[in-house]
């Protein structure tokens, strides 16, 4: 049994006969004359209570109020440090999508001075490409047979990819290229470190041949992956060849996708560990084990972006192209196969340079972003990214690597 006497903290006003906790408050002692002590009417202005150094005041009574409650405390994790683009800790779908972006606008000089220039390039040689060696459409016989229309038509295919061919390596060259710039951008940019194009390509120029091995590579085994799948079909040929190529070319595709994604982050490996061409893509399969439908819905999104603003951007380009380019609309609704010169090759190149002037660093930063996060949720690369940034409270240890540094 607790026999202390009750507590009235400094200030509250008790009703007759009890203090502020609600126990009765005892007669108050006879003076010697034997009458009851008398308190003056005037009485200090209730104070504000602080508890001693150390010790906790007990809960207030019904009715008490003791100024304002203490501010609420956060049992949880600190807030992640951000000296960049992104905060230091796994990240989101919607992060890596505004690191990528806030990359873009804050070195946007440096980045638009990389894509602008490998846009240019890239359609400057798609335009003579288009202008000199794809050959003319033909026109699909009406009189011809589903077999010979599709004959006509992979003919027709076929011929546009080869007079595109140089055009496409020369594209993935340019875009090659820019893609090892901008990984460095990025790297940076995760630090909060500013970056000039002149120091992005020294750092760059002694992994490009590495990264161009690489790109190739994975593009081989891309088409030789599509090869396989589509080639028992073009043998037999015939009714049951078209169905064998369909089947065959949607389970090539299947695999296709699944090593585009499997090797997704060897360029980042390669250009930040500094690894060589097979190491990069066995550190790029090790990366994405256990997460490949995650990357796979990231890359994804992403791309699905990436398509609808190059739609919203080709499409006026492309309608202000046909209006002023030979015979206009016209031409289309006679049904006759359009052929078009270098108004509406200029015209759409234009749009495609401001296309890809922004599409270029959104990609590749995602890119960079998943495999920075990947190597956050596996291998605790903040703390490393933290040193590297000169944050306070993270030592460097002797022989630690730094990631863009």
């Amino acid at each position: 049994m607790n026999d202390t006497p009750g507590w009235t903290s400094p200030g509250s006003a008790p009703s007759d006969g009890q203090d502020g906790s609600g126990v009765p408050r005892p007669a108050a002692p006879a003076d010697a004359n034997g009458s009851a002590p008398q308190w003056s009417k005037d009485q200090p202005p209730a104070g504000q209570w602080s508890p001693p150094t150390g010790q906790t005041p007990p809960p207030p009574g019904p009715g008490q109020n003791w100024g304002a409650p203490p501010p609420p405390v956060n049992w949880g994790r600190p807030p992640a440090a951000k000296p960049g683009v992104i905060p230091l800790r796994p990240l989101g779908m919607g992060e890596i999508l505004d690191g990528a972006a806030k990359t873009l606008r804050t070195y946007w000089r440096t980045v638009l001075t990389i894509t602008v220039t490998v846009a240019v390039i890239s359609q400057i040689a798609d335009i003579l490409a288009q202008r000199y060696l794809v050959p003319a459409t033909e026109a699909v016989s009406a009189d011809a047979t589903p077999a010979e229309q599709l004959q006509q038509s992979l003919d027709s295919f076929q011929s546009s990819l080869i007079g595109l061919g140089p055009s496409l390596l020369v594209t993935l060259m340019a875009s090659t290229v820019s893609a090892a710039l901008l990984t460095v951008v990025i790297s940076r940019a995760v630090l909060g470190r500013p970056v000039s194009l002149s120091s992005a390509w020294q750092e760059a120029r002694p992994r490009l041949l590495q990264l161009i091995g690489l790109t190739l590579l994975t593009a081989g085994l891309g088409a030789a992956v599509v090869c396989v799948g589509l080639l028992p079909g073009l043998l037999i040929g015939g009714a049951p060849g078209v169905a064998l190529v369909v089947l065959g070319g949607l389970g090539a595709m299947a695999a296709a996708v699944w090593l585009v994604i499997r090797f997704s982050l060897a360029s980042p490996a390669l250009m930040l560990e500094r690894q060589g061409v097979i190491r990069s893509l066995k550190r790029s399969a090790k990366l994405v084990q256990g997460s490949w439908w995650r990357i796979f819905g990231i890359t994804l999104l992403t791309q699905l972006l990436i398509f609808l603003f190059a739609m919203i951007i080709a499409i006026p380009f492309t309608i202000v192209g046909i209006a002023v380019d030979g015979d206009g609309f016209s031409g289309l609704l006679s049904g006759t196969p359009p052929s078009f010169g270098w108004p509406f090759l200029i015209i759409t190149g234009i749009g495609g340079v401001i296309t890809s002037a922004v599409t270029f660093p959104i990609s590749a930063g995602v890119t960079v972003l998943l495999y920075i996060d990947q190597r956050i949720r596996r291998e605790a690369l903040d703390l490393e990214l933290a040193r590297a940034a000169g944050l306070a409270g993270y030592d460097p240890a002797p022989g630690d690597r730094t990631v863009g540094g």
